[in-house]
């Protein structure tokens, strides 16, 4: 079984104050049948109010992050047989969040 993230940046999302816990609710209940179903590793959403830091290969830690790199937004990953599989769960989760997906998949790692 190989892992993909699902993912959207948080300005993908454009809803109302009224429309936010509907889509919430939605968001939740797919996310609760890929538990149900056997395939959720893990998701979440990234914390944008609390600054990312850099820790450096020789353990010093910087305010500075990699140039032209901004990770926001939310991620569902999963464990699927194949891809198709993966495009039915990110469509799932599109419709559920009212925006588009991007899918990717994780390199095969024997480790994990």
């Amino acid at each position: 079984m190989t892992k993909y993230l699902i993912s959207f940046p948080s300005e993908a999302m454009v809803l109302t104050p009224e429309e936010f816990p509907i889509v919430a609710a939605g968001a939740h209940a797919v996310i609760e049948e890929a538990k149900a179903a056997g395939v959720y590793v893990f998701g979440g959403g990234i914390e944008e109010g609390v600054a990312p830091v850099l820790v450096s290969a020789d353990g010093s830690v910087s305010t500075k992050t990699y140039p032209g790199i901004v990770i926001k937004g939310g991620f569902t990953i999963l464990e699927l047989p194949n891809r198709e599989a993966a495009q039915e769960w990110a469509r799932k989760i599109a419709v559920a969040c009212r925006c588009a997906q991007e899918l990717r998949e994780f390199m095969y790692d024997p480790a994990s």
